[in-house]
């Protein structure tokens, strides 16, 4: 396959790095290294990995250095570049009936809208792709350049299945490229959005077999409750599941979990939190979810959580045993409160009566915050938006700090979905507010005010 001819603008050069080095600069252009011309972030990360490279760029003025480089294997040069992929972004060509960004309403922000199915955002930031968007020769880079590992939305092992839920007639007949990269060791991770009455069920139980068979090269597969909102005018009717359906699905997935560890070591299958929310059942211990592999996909999102805030409190317990301090010697007196999902508030509640023992100067107050945005159905806590809980919390007890995870906050920024600001929040609500990182000891810290 021919390639149209590509050049890089570099956006960067890191500080004290081999590109500063070398007199590269910003606005250089990138053409070639090695001789090779580069297509994407794939061939770029590829080609730098030799301990001797030659980097041909061109100045602004159009003068080209070509540059000898005598490196670490695997040291990278020290360049940044404006388009991170090193390419255009590429867009979801599905229709898929579970759609989250469909059922978006209008009038949000534009990047909110943009459904990515691109594979090399699958090595570079975690997402989950179809394969529906992937040629041939995507697969054949990925083969060649052994990168791993690459997470799919499978939905379903049933071709004319999978055609339906994707609304792609080409859905099922890409199923055939988990063979390719199961042939060539690329490790996998897997994903099912689960539907009620379309993949569950018999039609889960044969998946969970089918995917069984790639076993270990594919390492987990999630499988997660459809999300619903209250925007779903025309589009394909879906249910909600309900507590009998969860307990069905944990009882499937449970099974196959002991059947799977037998085999390969691993438990492999994994129901994510929502389903043992959703049963009023008790997470699983942590052995049991393999090292947390599908811990961006919210499984064993609690468990963790769990498990780290008590390992804090243990460990807060024995320094002040160890300074000589008692319960009633530690003085924390403060009232603060903390907004959270619905789903989420029974496990936030536990560990807030938990602290309060410990510390009985403090005031704790908990709010399950509805989601009335998006709709009722959407229960967890990064799709609340500032709207909601503005209109929840006022009039609330508050305390002196309320307590925020920064889940509900766009990553790296201070807005919530509906691109109100924490300081917009803050000024409504007349209180000052504290973002709690994701750690169960940063939210023993954060409560603590250290």
């Amino acid at each position: 396959m021919e390639l149209q001819k590509k050049v890089h603008v570099i956006k960067k050069v890191v500080p004290g790095s081999i590109a500063e080095e070398l007199e590269i600069e910003a606005g250089d252009r990138l053409l070639s290294i090695d001789g090779a011309e580069i297509e994407d972030i794939f061939d770029y990360q590829f080609l730098i990995q030799d301990s001797y490279i030659e980097i041909l760029v061109e100045k602004p003025d159009g003068e080209q250095w070509l540059l000898e480089v005598e490196k670490d294997f695997d040291e990278d040069p020290g360049i940044e570049f404006e388009n991170g992929l090193m390419d255009e972004y590429r867009s979801c060509r599905n229709k898929c009936i579970f759609c989250f960004i469909d059922q978006m309403p209008p009038g949000m922000r534009e990047t909110l809208y943009f459904k990515d199915d691109d594979s090399r955002l699958s090595f570079l930031q975690g997402n989950y792709v179809t394969l529906t968007n992937m040629s041939d020769h995507d697969i054949d880079r990925i083969c060649r350049y052994h990168l791993s590992p690459i997470n799919i939305s499978i939905q379903t092992m049933n071709p004319g299945l999978r055609c339906k839920m994707l609304n792609n007639r080409f859905a099922g007949e890409a199923l055939k490229k988990v063979d390719v990269l199961y042939e060539a060791g690329i490790r996998m991770n897997g994903q099912i959005v689960l539907c009620k009455g379309i993949n569950d069920g018999a039609e889960l139980e044969y998946s969970i077999r089918q995917l069984m068979k790639y076993m270990p090269v594919l390492e987990s597969v999630s499988v997660v409750p459809v999300g619903l909102t209250r925007f779903r005018e025309g589009l394909y009717p879906l249910e909600p599941f309900d507590r009998a359906d969860a307990i069905d699905v944990i009882d499937m997935i449970e099974k196959y979990q002991q059947e799977c560890y037998g085999k390969s070591g691993l438990h492999f299958i994994h129901a994510s939190d929502e389903w043992y929310m959703l049963a009023d059942r008790e997470m699983p211990e942590e052995a049991r979810y393999d090292g947390y592999l599908q811990l961006e996909n919210g499984v064993g999102m609690l468990r963790l959580l769990l498990n780290e805030f008590e390992e804090s409190m243990e460990l807060r317990q024995k320094a002040d045993l160890r300074d000589g301090a008692g319960m009633q010697d530690i003085s924390y007196r403060e009232e603060i409160s903390i907004a959270t999902g619905k789903l989420p508030f029974p496990y936030i509640r536990r560990m807030t009566e938990r602290i309060m023992e410990r510390y009985p100067g403090l005031k704790i107050h908990v709010h399950p915050i509805t989601n009335y945005f998006f709709g009722e159905q959407i229960t967890v806590s990064g799709l609340i938006t500032g709207q909601d809980l503005l209109a929840q919390l006022k009039g609330k007890p508050l305390g002196g700090r309320l307590l925020l995870p920064e889940n509900m906050l766009r990553s790296g920024e201070d807005v919530f979905l509906d691109d109100m600001r924490v300081g917009e929040l803050e000024k409504a609500l007349q209180v000052p507010i504290n973002i709690v990182k994701s750690s169960g000891n940063d939210f023993v810290k954060t409560i603590l005010g250290e």
